[in-house]
């Protein structure tokens, strides 16, 4: 293993979280571990098909021109979201446990949960950062039309709900999910997504380079035209200088509240410390550090995103939107080839 963490791999330094592939055996393989009944073809369906959407080769999609929430951030989140299932189907009694359905059901949302990102031929938008404030719903009608095609067709508006748990469209004391356990799932599922981005090697040049370029398109970073209300981050330096507090606030109010402390179960994976908080702290305490300098340009990572065209690249995929690729079974076929971790 590289001494020196890669861009583009987890904060184990052993997945590339830019590769469906390789994330997918990641997953499979941890899945038949803590849950074997748990449907694993179903996760590589679903991986199938976030490769094909987000790649552009989805019959009526763009595929993903998203710089921050990218191909890499939503396969982090899904290993992370596996991991904490783990943690958490370890440590509890037979009873507690949330069962092989509902864990192939959040891995399957972890996958998707930011979906709504990518435009499909009927959307107006220049780039699916457009969507920024509208995503999450977006996100959970993709899933709800999916869930079908792998026998859940019964948990799509369980799932349409659950969604939400990543997002700020609805209040979490007003997403409509009633269990307790399907509850806890949805603390889960907002946890990995968390625990993902802030963690990323790259987060706080993500944030620079990427997040603020994608709060312009939703009218929340950069200049305001004349009579139009400030907008919330005028500059990339103002967004970073706001992002210690804004984790603070988001351990305090969300992961260590709303969410009960699922992240817990992280440590039970791992069997010990939890090397996602680990990195956490020292990305806001390097922001902190430069903050009170005003230093936010010597960050010197050189992030790149994996957009549609680096993901068809990556994958061996046909350029365009060459979207004959899922129209069939013999499409499946060629993309479950493209999906060996090789």
């Amino acid at each position: 293993m590289a001494s020196t963490r890669r861009n583009h791999y987890d904060v184990t330094n052993r997945v590339n979280v830019s590769h469906p592939g390789r994330v997918c055996a990641a997953i499979v393989e941890l899945l038949q571990k803590f849950s074997p009944q748990a449907d694993a073809s179903a996760i590589t369906r679903a991986i199938e098909r976030y490769t094909a959407l987000y790649a552009g080769t989805l019959p009526g999609y763009h595929g993903c021109d998203t710089w921050y929430h990218d191909v890499q951030h939503s396969l982090d989140c899904a290993l992370a979201m596996t991991r904490l299932l783990d943690g958490h189907e370890r440590s509890v009694k037979q009873t507690d446990r949330l069962g092989p359905d509902r864990v192939t059901l959040g891995i399957i949302i972890a996958i998707f949960h930011d979906a709504g990102y990518v435009r499909s031929d009927h959307d107006q938008a220049s780039n699916g950062a457009a969507y920024t404030l509208t995503h999450v719903r977006r996100s959970g009608e993709f899933i709800a039309d999916f869930l079908p095609e792998v026998g859940m067709g019964q948990y799509a508006d369980l799932a349409r709900h659950v969604v939400h748990f990543t997002g700020y469209e609805i209040a979490l004391d007003k997403i409509d999910v009633q269990h307790p356990k399907d509850r806890l799932l949805g603390f889960m599922l907002g946890t990995a997504d968390i625990l993902a981005q802030t963690s990323d090697r790259c987060y706080l040049e993500k944030c620079r380079d990427f997040l603020f370029r994608e709060f312009t398109y939703c009218g929340m970073a950069g200049t305001s035209e004349p009579g139009e209300k400030p907008r919330q981050y005028p500059t990339s330096d103002d967004l970073l200088s706001g992002t210690p507090d804004f984790n603070r606030h988001l351990w305090k109010d969300r992961l260590d509240g709303y969410f009960q402390g699922v992240h817990r179960y992280m440590n039970a994976h791992f069997g010990g410390s939890n090397p996602y908080v680990e990195q956490i702290e020292k990305h806001l305490s390097l922001a902190a550090k430069l903050g009170k300098k005003r230093a936010f340009h010597k960050l010197n990572k050189r992030p790149q995103p994996v957009d549609a065209k680096a993901l068809r690249e990556m994958m061996g995929l046909s350029g365009g939107h060459a979207r004959q690729a899922t129209r069939n079974q013999a499409g499946g076929r060629t993309l479950r080839r493209t999906l060996s971790p090789a």
